[in-house]
């Protein structure tokens, strides 16, 4: 490796510290897991996008104020597969994220852009003692594609580790495949359904931590 100062040199000496700056800033973990030295300039190209598309990596705690906001995401992707909301069945915990969630001891997250304006959402739902649900992992079209939704998924589990839960299920609908790759890429597997499984899908997967 060349002597030269700038972004090499600190790449190839101090491997460490660039990982944590890439990390506070929310790059995608299948980045954070590459050889920085090999693969620098992936690297350092992905984090610019990220840097300056600041919408990538804000995430807060949602409200029940955010309902209304989340509601039209999560119908508006349903309507984008084919597949029918349902308000008065398993979508009717979107009219009381606060009570449904947080109070029973999960958590509801959603991304904003720099307008405030709701582009992805992912929420916890306890299940028992050990276990919690996988809800309504969804994300605008325009958002994909950017390793947004491993990003929010990675933090969803993250999420579910601080919790105390130590193992993770969900349903999910074999007609949205990218959604299915992520989570099997992300140690997901399918199995059989343990109870209730909402009309729209037809795949239960899990996860231990």
């Amino acid at each position: 490796m060349s002597s030269t100062s700038g972004p090499m040199m600190l790449i190839s000496d101090r491997n460490d510290l660039i990982v944590l700056r890439f990390m506070r800033h929310g790059l995608p973990s299948f980045l954070q897991r590459q050889s920085i030295q090999r693969d620098w300039f992936l690297a350092i190209h992905c984090f610019k996008r990220m840097v300056n598309d600041k919408s990538t990596s804000f995430c807060r705690a949602a409200t029940n104020a955010d309902g209304p906001a989340v509601e039209r995401l999560v119908f508006s992707v349903l309507a984008e597969y084919g597949l029918a909301p349902e308000p008065e069945g398993v979508d009717r915990d979107l009219r009381d994220l606060e009570g449904f969630y947080f109070a029973r001891g999960g958590w509801f997250g959603v991304w904003v852009d720099e307008a405030g304006d709701v582009f992805g959402t992912a929420g916890l739902g306890r299940v028992d003692e050990r276990t919690c649900e996988l809800r309504k992992m969804y994300l605008h079209p325009t958002k994909r594609g950017k390793g947004q939704g491993r990003a929010m998924l990675e933090r969803a589990l993250e999420e579910a580790k601080r919790l105390g839960y130590h193992r993770v299920i969900l349903e999910t609908a074999s007609v949205l495949k990218e959604a299915v790759l992520l989570y099997e890429r992300s140690g997901f597997r399918k199995t059989e359904p343990e109870g209730h499984t909402a009309k729209r899908c037809d795949l239960v997967m899990v996860r231990e931590l």
